[in-house]
């Protein structure tokens, strides 16, 4: 294969190549791992340092966990290091800035020209790297955007022999399908762990004739309460605005109580959100509502109301 600087190497390869120690060192080149540098005139992206870190390892090594993820564009939050794994012990290569595990090969599969986790195998990896929700949220983007069984999901957890499969386990029993955003998600998750009735995720409303007339994020169908997440799109766009605005009228009349929810009421201010919610659903006598919430849903959503 020719050298082509474009694409991660190793710098003995750069060497046999004609490149110079100055040059390597020069601003023409970006180095991605000690040893491994590409063309400067390249963007950075996450398959160009999963190519630089697999560069390093056994050719039978494989993109895992957290780098796996960014791969594929899963949501995950920033977590240091590449991760890469191989099936035994004696061909892990430790190198800065990049963790080596040990794996089953048989869950490896071939994306945009790099071995890498499969996405059930990569989903229990990353059971030791991120929180029960951030963890949910990859779940619930696996079964929207790779087709992923929720069922499936869980069993291959339950017969995992992995490290992490417990961590992963509790996860993939509150993925769900057809959850539109990582923001539903968490709300969703907030509203459970407080000990609230699960919401049903994007459920339909029909009018007489079968015509979809609305679709709620998250909804209690029995008492007619509506939960939506609303970004800042919703509160910029003018049109959008408007829509809302209808919207809300056609829900009032049909009887439909509407709690919306921005970022700020699930990183700053959960505590709000919950009590607003919990108002909503006894104010309509929904079953299996507690008097108290519960505090589970607090290691994961601190925000500023933490201490309240």
């Amino acid at each position: 294969m020719a050298f082509d600087p474009q694409q991660p190497f190793l710098r003995a390869v750069g060497l046999e190549n004609g490149l110079t120690e100055k040059v390597m060192r020069g601003p023409g080149y970006r180095r991605l791992f000690r040893n491994v540098l590409v063309s400067a005139s390249t963007p950075p992206t996450a398959v160009q340092r999963v190519q630089g870190a697999l560069a390093l390892q056994h050719e039978d090594a494989w993109a895992s966990h957290a780098s796996a993820a960014r791969l594929k564009g899963a949501p995950i939050p920033t977590i240091a290091d590449e991760h890469v794994s191989v099936a035994h012990q004696k061909m892990r290569r430790h190198h800065r800035g990049l963790r080596c595990h040990v794996g089953d090969p048989s869950g490896v599969v071939v994306e945009r020209g790099l071995r890498v986790s499969g996405d059930v195998p990569m989903f229990i990896e990353l059971g030791g790297q991120l929180g029960l929700v951030d963890l949910v949220v990859v779940g619930d983007w696996l079964v929207r955007r790779r087709g992923i069984d929720p069922g499936k999901l869980v069993a291959a957890c339950e017969r995992s022999r992995h490290k992490d499969a417990r961590k992963a386990l509790a996860a993939a029993r509150f993925v769900r399908a057809d959850v539109d955003s990582p923001m539903e998600t968490r709300l969703r998750m907030l509203l459970v762990l407080a000990g609230l009735p699960e919401p049903v995720v994007n459920a339909v409303v029909r009018d007489e004739t079968g015509e979809v007339i609305r679709r709620y994020d998250l909804s209690y169908l029995v008492v007619r309460v509506a939960v939506e997440y609303n970004g800042r799109l919703h509160a910029e766009l003018v049109a959008q605005y408007d829509d809302d605005l209808e919207r809300r009228a056609d829900m009032d009349e049909d009887g439909w109580r509407l709690v919306v929810v921005t970022g700020a009421g699930i990183f700053q201010d959960p505590l709000r959100t919950l009590r607003r919610v919990h108002r909503a659903l006894l104010a309509r006598r929904m079953p299996g509502v507690p008097l108290r919430l519960r505090d589970d849903w607090r290691p994961h959503f601190p925000g500023f109301s933490d201490a309240a």
